[in-house]
């Protein structure tokens, strides 16, 4: 969660910096080549007012395709809810951790727990934010959070062709949330399970 956040403050002040540039020097072909992931994001370039569900669906995508490390892992948000949200990866043999009981690296089983809590996180902040508000202005508010903590608890060793990871809300307050989640397998198996504590504002 914390590469994803970190982009999205920094490209909201690329978006000023250079913005500002660009009327002064008018250097558009630079400032259209930095523009591009924060179009990715914001699905616009201009202040357009876009609803909840559209900002939750462009900062879905981009986690899927655009975070490099994510990527490599092959984890996939496939559910962006406040309620309770979802994550995903397949097996493969380079998020082996031991390679003589080829059980999956205990690193790999981390990410997924934080991404899955850092995306119920971000679901429910978007979720209380005022629907008048720009799609730059939910960005503002997203770069605001961050993981302070992260707990994990190993039940079982990670094994499984599938990794399913599941985070609900325990706590959401103005500053600081709570999210637990739990990993199983794609029979059902407890691999392992959570809690992240993240500021939200």
């Amino acid at each position: 969660m914390r590469a994803l956040l970190a982009y999205l403050h920094l490209v909201t002040l690329l978006r000023n910096d250079f913005g500002s540039k660009r009327r002064r020097s008018g250097d558009s072909a630079l400032t259209h080549n930095l523009m591009l992931p924060i179009v990715c994001i914001l699905a616009t370039d201009n202040h357009e007012h876009m609803t909840h569900s559209a900002v939750i669906e462009q900062i879905s995508a981009f986690m899927n395709e655009r975070i490099p490390f994510q990527k490599y892992l092959g984890i996939q948000v496939t559910k962006f809810d406040a309620k309770e949200s979802e994550v995903r990866f397949q097996w493969k043999d380079e998020l082996v951790g031991n390679a003589p009981m080829q059980i999956l690296h205990g690193g790999a089983t981390a990410t997924a727990l934080d991404t899955a809590g850092g995306v119920v996180i971000m679901a429910s902040v978007i979720e209380r934010l005022d629907k008048d508000l720009t799609a730059e202005q939910i960005v503002k508010h997203m770069a605001r959070c961050g993981t302070i903590d992260l707990r994990v608890d190993y039940v079982r060793p990670g094994r499984g062709k599938e990794f399913i990871t599941t985070a609900t809300i325990i706590r959401s307050g103005s500053r600081v949330a709570v999210a637990r989640m739990e990993m199983h397998n794609e029979e059902g198996m407890l691999i392992a399970f959570g809690t992240g504590t993240y500021i939200v504002g």
